[in-house]
């Protein structure tokens, strides 16, 4: 698109999803080691809240932008296909071949990519889940086209319902037969809620469930809610509410054991979790504000004029690189993390410096790559 179709706002977005994407994986460290759950000390409970709570909606905001750009679409299912292969899927594999190649052992990585992502890279999870959603986009999209509005906020609804699922599970413990997790890790086992057991993990609510609501939020945000004053206060609302229910949730979770330093298996961490869950409540109200406030702040210029040169020279770049740079910050960030540690500077500001340097870095080679003719759109996408 050329600068005056853009939707301006949605490059803010992104390039700011990319940014919190950094925080979360700077902040993994304080929470996450050892046998799989490591928190030093009581002040790591503080910041790790902190920064979860301001940066977890970052996956959320990748697919409402999608969702608002291209969601119903409009072209044949075959060229759809084709263009995303291009631009998402083949990216993807050519990463996914460089950590296997760099992370761990190369002969088991290839072996296990035959199943599932490399977990050394377990980022990665992200491009399948959004492959996912781009397969029942076709399905759904004669729907989208015509879908009142009336109808469009009872699915909302319903998906909202299923946000707060996390929390049933957690309150309803172990009275019941247990299912297990199904994302190929070590996590502690969930109480079946409506229709899941044992041998049926796919309950009333599954197939409404999961991040296909933020596929209907962004289809409703552009159809039916208008960019207003109030939207920007709605948005600063939910997105308050929803950070201080994380903040509050993560620390009463961790402090439970009342003892510092914290360790055990990663079980322990996964529990933590259910406070921080991407399809959960308090994460999508930090998501759907933060979609308010952005689209309300950075529309486009009433003149009708191009924005300025940072928008144009920062902003506009690092928005079309930012595929690319999600897929490969890992690279940088896992060391620079690792290197900053070390100083024992305090966690805040390691944090923020692992985050700052690496967003940086990843999106200055971002950029770069993907300029080179021919080769760029191949491996950036």
């Amino acid at each position: 698109m050329s600068s005056t179709q853009r939707e301006i706002w949605i490059d803010f977005l992104r390039v700011t999803a990319c940014f919190l994407v950094m925080v979360v994986h700077s902040t993994e460290p304080y929470y996450l080691g050892g046998d799989g759950t490591l928190v030093a000390c009581v002040n790591d409970v503080f910041w790790v809240s902190l920064f979860e709570g301001l940066a977890r909606c970052c996956v959320p905001l990748f697919v409402i932008a999608s969702s608002y750009l291209q969601f119903p679409i409009h072209y044949p299912t075959g060229e759809f296909f084709r263009r995303r292969a291009l631009r998402i899927l083949i990216p993807m594999l050519f990463w996914t071949v460089v950590y296997a190649l760099v992370w761990g052992d190369p002969v088991a990585n290839f072996k296990g990519l035959l199943l599932n992502f490399n977990y050394a890279a377990g980022h990665l999870w992200f491009v399948y889940m959004l492959i996912g959603l781009y397969l029942v986009m076709p399905m759904l999209s004669p729907w989208a086209e015509k879908v009142s509005r009336q109808e469009l906020s009872i699915y909302l609804s319903i998906w909202i319902l299923t946000t707060l699922f996390p929390f049933f599970r957690e309150a309803a413990g172990g009275a019941a037969p247990l299912i297990f997790a199904a994302d190929g890790l070590p996590a502690a086992a969930q109480f079946p809620l409506w229709g899941e057991a044992s041998w049926n993990p796919f309950g009333l609510f599954y197939y409404v469930s999961g991040f296909l609501g933020y596929l209907l939020l962004g289809l409703y945000m552009r159809r039916f809610v208008p960019t207003t004053r109030m939207s920007a206060v709605l948005g600063w609302s939910f997105f308050f509410v929803g950070f201080l229910t994380i903040f509050y949730g993560l620390l009463q979770r961790m402090f439970e054991g009342g003892y510092f330093p914290i360790s055990g298996p990663v079980d322990l961490a996964v529990g933590w979790e259910a406070a921080i869950a991407f399809c959960g409540l308090p994460v999508a109200l930090t998501a759907l504000g933060l979609t308010l406030v952005f689209r309300y702040y950075f529309r486009p210029r009433p003149d009708g004029k191009p924005s300025g040169w940072f928008y144009t020279y920062i902003v506009l770049p690092l928005s079309k690189a930012g595929y690319g740079m999600y897929l490969m910050h890992m690279l940088v960030l896992g060391s620079l993390s690792a290197f900053l540690r070390g100083l024992a500077w305090s966690t805040p500001l390691t944090i923020l410096a692992t985050a700052f340097g690496s967003f940086v870095i990843t999106g200055g080679l971002a950029v770069l790559l993907q300029r080179i003719p021919r080769v760029g759109k191949w491996i950036m996408g």
